[in-house]
């Protein structure tokens, strides 16, 4: 019999399909379409100290294998996210759940992760830092070693929990990045965030979507993926969860051959809201087919 469990930072995960943060809203929205116990978990949505409105509209627009989106992180602010969001789920998820966290200020990440880490639900933070700096000229935390070294240990100073820190393709070298959130204490890796896109509207010659740029995400991006989690997998000593453009159960497997310990579904459940349940249940299939009886074995397996 296929054996999916694998383990996430000290948390055993009945299989390693994880939704990816802003595809799966807070999980009650998909347990009316079917029982996402199924799941290994998910990543709620991304969550800031203060509530956010988010971008103008338009901001998402489909292209050839993907979508460009630039939602602006649009939630309700930690403090509903706690006494209204986490209380819907617990009625129809019973599993840890991982909590993703976004910010603008090294300060407002760690009271954010301070107040989600006192939640029992909360398994793990997913600490997102492809967030404008607004301290350092809007450049992103993510695209510096040292400043998402300092986002890290500001937030394992105030945490006990597993900090899984996501970054950002966008950057040149994601490897000094990925080590320097390691040296800083993180617990794991996530990776990758949405590629930088833009599309043009031929007809009204204008951008797409509102903000001009956004998040390019979708199947098209899977092989970049594939390529920098491989990268990361083997430089660090913490695990990696990988992400971008997982569509299938092959996807899966191919993503741990390359160092995954678990993975995230993103794009494809905007596409199919049944596309994270699918893939659980055909991951037994997949693994008959290429002899591999144990998910645990293949974790890192290409060289």
């Amino acid at each position: 019999m296929a054996e999916m469990k694998v383990n996430l930072c000290g948390i055993e995960l009945d299989n390693p399909i994880i939704p990816a943060s802003g595809t799966f809203g807070y999980g009650y929205e998909f347990a009316e379409l079917y029982d996402i116990n199924c799941l290994g978990t998910f990543s709620f949505k991304g969550t800031t100290l203060e509530p956010r409105f988010g971008n103008p509209t338009p901001r998402i627009a489909e292209c050839p294998m993907g979508m460009i989106n630039a939602v602006g992180l649009q939630n309700p602010g930690v403090e509903k996210v706690i006494s209204e969001e986490l209380p819907k789920l617990a009625k129809c998820f019973h599993k840890p759940v991982m909590a993703n966290v976004s910010g603008f200020a090294i300060d407002e990440y760690a009271q954010t992760c301070e107040m989600l880490d006192a939640c029992d639900q909360v398994g793990w933070l997913e600490v997102n830092v492809s967030c404008p700096n607004v301290h350092g000229g809007g450049m992103s935390f993510g695209t510096s070693p040292e400043a998402a070294a300092e986002v890290t240990a500001a937030v394992k100073k105030v945490t006990k929990k597993p900090v899984l820190i996501k970054l950002s393709p966008n950057v040149t070298d994601i490897v000094s990045i990925a080590k320097a959130c390691e040296d800083a204490g993180a617990d794991g890796i996530s990776l990758i965030n949405t590629l930088l896109g833009m599309r043009i509207d031929l007809r009204t010659k204008r951008p797409v979507i509102a903000n001009k740029m956004g998040g390019f995400s979708g199947a098209a991006i899977f092989p970049v993926a594939v390529r920098m989690v491989y990268q990361v997998a083997h430089a660090v000593k913490i695990p990696v969860v990988g992400m971008g453009g997982v569509s299938s159960a092959e996807d899966v497997i191919e993503l741990m051959l390359a160092g995954a310990t678990a993975v995230e579904v993103g794009a494809a459940n905007l596409i199919n809201p049944f596309a994270s349940r699918d893939i659980v249940n055909d991951l037994p299939r997949v693994m008959e087919k290429y002899g591999i009886q144990n998910l645990k074995d293949i974790i890192g397996g290409v060289q």
